[in-house]
Order: structure tokens, then C-alpha cells, then sequence
């Protein structure tokens, strides 16, 4: 059961490449069926608002259970222990605010995109411009995340060694992700991430089974079994941890500390901006079904990151952060490792096509979004003034789906052999500057106008993205993305704890100091809106 090929790739390649094909043939034949079916905008870019609030919860948790939650966890919690869960605490935790905050609020105002809320009652033009700029960003850091997965799984599972053949794979995943796009549209691409949502949860839910079935069903065992292991690993700097107390990862200095604050801050408040989740409220055709959707979606998520626990520190139990850290996927490699020691080549080649259908699906609704928020937001609501056909508005976004998923390829080629729940925490710490504090202050300060909605978003937009570019994640140090280059001024790898309350305070300062006074009519139809969802249906660009 510990067999290995010599390269260190693990299984049996031609038996994890055709449980993935297995999985892909059964979900494009989805994604046609469901193509049949969308014939109009409303059908393209929302499903035509006809799911139900557990078929939405569920699309929900497969947007949101990413290759990060699954593959980037395990491998912090396998390697870091008591830190790397924090990613699981945090992404949990964010949903209370989603649930809130603006799930309901967010469904009754708007009608496809999250910048037909923000410009409800402010001007169209730029604030449609800074809230379409917004979500292509968070979505290609997003998109550069799952990409980068998708490289570390290859490498591990078909004995890919070389960069250029990873890159190869890269590709080949940024090609199907378009293709789901432009045929399924948003049906089809809900429908992917139902079923992938279902098989994760199962896969992840057996998986812990199997685990605690090898410990006597006894957490203790497992935690106890892990730290002995992580005490007897040869990797630097492993042996010495306490995978079981704070500080593994983010402890020693005030400013190690300091940068666990600023992730933990944008893991919580990031959800609640993240486009291509708030998207998912559009789908469902009353806000009694957006609240079922989202406590379906708490419920789901919940449960899987319960399972991350158990599989992280089984992983450091059972395959030890020696095995893992020297695999061609490195900590990303956790998971597929452990399904190996756990049920051989049939479990790993389940799991890894689960894995990888994962990167799919998550690709798939982060590309929709993006093209759906350019087409609908700076193509029909700015270049036409509205004045334009759904079916041009439709080709325009399937026509942003391809250079997104070119760009996505190009970013995701240079990302790979990043871990990829740090990336996706730089993704969250971009939504939570520049899109959550607008939507707080549109739905709920009366006096908020254009100009601080301006301030706030493109602040934080620059922010954010400038103190990446000039942090420890991007140079300088030996877990970057460029580490012969050092150009890092900015100590913290993620910027939150800067960005988000600064975001916050340029909403306050540019409404104070722009004095442009909004409709008081629109206010007060907003308000109604937003509370009571009368005329949601009839959202439109105006």
C-alpha cells in the first residue's frame, strides 16, 4: 500500500488520467443538456433564477470548496498543524458575515452582478467601471490560485517533473474551463458544481472515516500520532514544531503575529466581497431561497472543514511532513498522498479527479462572473448606456471568457508550486478591501455617495495589489513567487490589517469630501428593496 513510483509521482498514472476523463466526459454532458436551455441573458448569467435554495446552497459550497479548502488546508494543517487550520476557521467564519450582512439584501437589489447594487442609487458610469475592475481582479487571484493547483496535482499524479510539462497541464485545465464556460453558461456551470460539490464532501467525508478507523476512532490518537511524527521528520526546521499549539507557522515575532491578525482578517470579511460568490444569490428566484441556499451552503461548508482537520493531521500522521514536503506537489500533495496510504491507486485516482474537477468547476464560476461583470457592467451599462441586446451582451461575455482564461493560463503557469491557500487568501484580502466595505456603506448608510464609493473601492484596490507586489509573497524571501529577485519593502505576506480598515476610512473620507448628493428617491427605493425584495425582478439598467 506504499508504493511509489521512482520519480516520486504516486499510483498509477494511466488510472488517475481515466477516472479524470470518467469525470469529464459525464460533466460536459451535463454542461451540453443544460446549454439547451439558455437562450436569453437572464439564462446565461443566472440560470435563469431556477434553482432552488438547497441546489443553490450546494453550487454554493462547490464554488467555495476550491482546491485551496481541499488541498492548500490539509497540506498547512499536515505541515503547520494548529496554524494552517486557521484557514478553515476563517473561511467558516466569513459565511456568518455573507449570511448577515448581504446575502438577502444583495439578491433583492440587484439583478446579474454585484455592481448593480453598488450603482443602484450612485452614478452608473464609474462606479459599474470600479466595481467590473474590482471583480476581475479578485477573480484572476482567484483564478492564478486554482491554476497553480492543478500544476502541483499533475506533477504528483502523472509523474510531470519538468515545468514546461506542468505548464502543458495548465493550459489543458484553462482550455476546459472555457469551453464549460461558453457552452454551459451559468446552468451548466452550476450543475458542474453541484456534482462536484457532492463527490468532495463524500470523498472528503470517507476519507475521515478511513482515518479515524486506523486510530480506533479516537481523535486524541490521531493529534498524538501526528505530533510524534512531526518530531521524528529530517526536513529542517519540521521536527522542532508543536503542531498542536499556535505558532508552528505564525509564531515567534511581532510582526509573525502581526501577519496572522492581517490573514485571519481577510480570510473573515473577504467572503462577503468575493463576486463570484455573491453572483451565486442571483440564481435563486425569491430572497426566502437566497437565506435557504446560504444556511445549506454553512451547513455543507461546516462539515468539510470539520474533515480537514481530521485529514491534516492524519496526512502528518500517517504519511509524515517528510514524505509530503519531498512530494512533486509539496504541501499541496497532502491529501492525494494520504488517500494512497489509505486505499491505494483506486481511492487516490478518486480523490485526485475529485481534486481536479474541483479546480474545474471553481474555474468555471470564477470565469462566468468576470466576463459576465465585463460584458453586463462596462460593455452594456457604460459603452451602451444600456442601450443594447441581451445577445450581443451574451457574445461579448463569452468573448471576455476566452481572454480571461488565456490570462488565467499565463498567471497560473507562473504561480505554479505556490501554496495555494495562501494565494487564495491574497484573493480574499482584495474582496474585503475593495468591494465589501462599498457594499456595507451603499446598503446601509443613507448619506454614501459616487465619490466615496470611488475612494473606497479603487483605494482599496490599489492598496491591496501594491502592497502584494511589494511583500514577502511576491520577493525577497524563500517561499516567493520570484526568489532570485527581492524588492520587498512591505513586511506582512498578507496586507489586510492595512488595506481593509483603510478601504473603510477613504468610503468615510471621500463622502464627506465629495458633497455629491444622491437621488433621495432612489435612496428610499433601495432601502425597500434591499428589506422586503418588492420589485427585485424588474432590476435593470437604467
Amino acid at each position: 500500500m506504499s508504493y511509489y513510483a521512482a520519480e516520486g509521482t504516486v499510483g498509477n498514472p494511466a488510472a488517475n488520467i481515466g477516472i479524470f476523463a470518467l469525470f469529464v466526459a459525464v460533466t460536459m454532458v451535463v454542461v451540453i443538456r443544460a446549454s439547451r436551455n439558455t437562450s436569453t441573458a437572464a439564462d446565461y448569467f443566472t440560470g435563469g433564477r431556477g434553482f432552488s435554495g438547497p441546489q443553490n446552497g450546494i453550487a454554493i459550497a462547490g464554488d467555495y470548496l476550491s482546491a485551496a479548502s481541499f488541498l492548500g488546508i490539509a497540506g498547512a494543517i499536515a505541515v503547520y498543524g494548529y496554524d494552517g487550520f486557521l484557514y478553515s476557521i476563517g473561511f467558516l467564519v466569513a459565511w456568518l458575515v455573507a449570511l448577515l450582512l448581504v446575502a438577502e439584501m444583495l439578491r433583492n437589489t440587484g439583478k446579474f452582478t454585484m455592481a448593480d447594487v453598488l450603482s443602484f442609487r450612485l452614478k452608473q458610469g464609474p462606479v459599474r467601471t470600479a466595481a467590473a475592475l474590482s471583480t476581475l481582479t479578485v477573480s484572476l487571484f482567484y483564478l492564478l490560485a486554482q491554476m497553480a493547483g492543478a500544476g502541483g496535482l499533475v506533477a504528483l499524479l502523472l509523474d510531470i517533473q519538468s515545468r514546461a510539462g506542468q505548464s502543458l497541464v495548465i493550459a489543458v485545465v484553462g482550455i476546459l474551463m472555457i469551453v464549460y464556460v461558453l457552452v454551459g453558461g451559468m446552468k451548466g456551470t452550476t450543475w458542474v458544481q453541484i456534482i462536484k460539490a457532492v463527490l468532495l464532501i463524500a470523498g472528503a467525508g470517507l476519507m475521515t472515516v478511513l482515518v479515524f478507523s486506523k486510530f480506533g476512532f479516537n481523535l486524541s490518537e490521531i493529534l498524538g500520532a501526528a505530533q510524534s511524527k512531526v518530531s521524528e521528520a529530517t526536513t529542517t526546521g519540521v521536527a522542532s514544531r508543536d503542531v498542536l499549539a499556535p505558532g508552528a507557522q505564525y509564531g515567534g515575532s511581532e510582526m509573525s503575529k502581526l501577519n496572522f491578525l492581517s490573514l485571519g482578517l481577510a480570510l473573515v470579511l473577504g467572503t462577503a466581497g468575493l463576486p463570484h460568490v455573491l453572483m451565486r444569490f442571483y440564481t435563486v428566484p425569491t430572497a426566502k431561497e437566497a437565506r435557504r441556499s446560504v444556511v445549506w451552503a454553512i451547513a455543507l461548508i461546516g462539515a468539510f472543514y470539520l474533515f480537514t482537520l481530521v485529514l491534516g493531521y492524519g496526512a502528518a500522521a500517517i504519511v509524515g511532513p517528510d514524505k509530503i514536503l519531498g512530494a512533486a506537489g509539496g504541501q499541496n500533495s497532502a491529501a492525494p498522498l494520504l488517500a494512497f496510504e489509505l486505499g491505494g491507486v483506486l481511492l487516490l485516482g478518486i480523490i485526485s479527479a475529485v481534486a481536479f474537477a474541483t479546480i474545474l468547476a471553481v474555474v468555471a464560476g470564477l470565469t462566468i462572473t468576470a466576463s459576465a461583470s465585463f460584458a453586463h457592467d462596462i460593455y452594456a451599462g457604460v459603452i451602451k448606456r444600456g442601450k443594447v441586446d441581451e445577445f450581443k451582451q451574451v457574445r461579448v461575455s463569452r468573448i471576455t471568457a476566452v481572454v480571461i482564461g488565456l490570462l488565467a493560463i499565463g498567471l497560473g503557469i507562473l504561480a505554479n508550486g505556490q501554496n495555494i491557500a495562501f494565494l487564495v487568501a491574497l484573493a480574499f484580502a482584495v474582496a474585503a478591501a475593495a468591494n465589501l466595505p462599498t457594499i456595507l456603506f451603499s446598503l446601509f448608510w443613507k448619506r454614501f455617495n459616487t465619490t466615496g464609493a470611488l475612494y473606497s473601492m479603487y483605494g482599496g484596490l490599489i492598496s491591496t495589489i501594491v502592497l502584494i507586489v511589494f511583500s514577502p509573497a511576491v520577493s525577497g524571501s524563500s517561499t516567493s513567487m520570484l526568489k532570485t529577485m527581492d524588492f520587498a519593502w512591505f513586511p506582512l505576506s498578507n496586507p489586510g490589517i492595512v488595506s481593509i480598515p483603510l478601504a473603510f476610512a477613504l468610503g468615510v473620507i471621500g463622502t464627506f469630501v465629495g458633497g455629491d448628493s444622491e437621488d433621495p428617491a432612489k435612496a428610499a427605493e433601495m432601502e425597500v428593496r434591499s428589506l422586503t425584495g418588492v420589485g427585485a425582478e424588474k432590476a435593470v439598467v437604467h
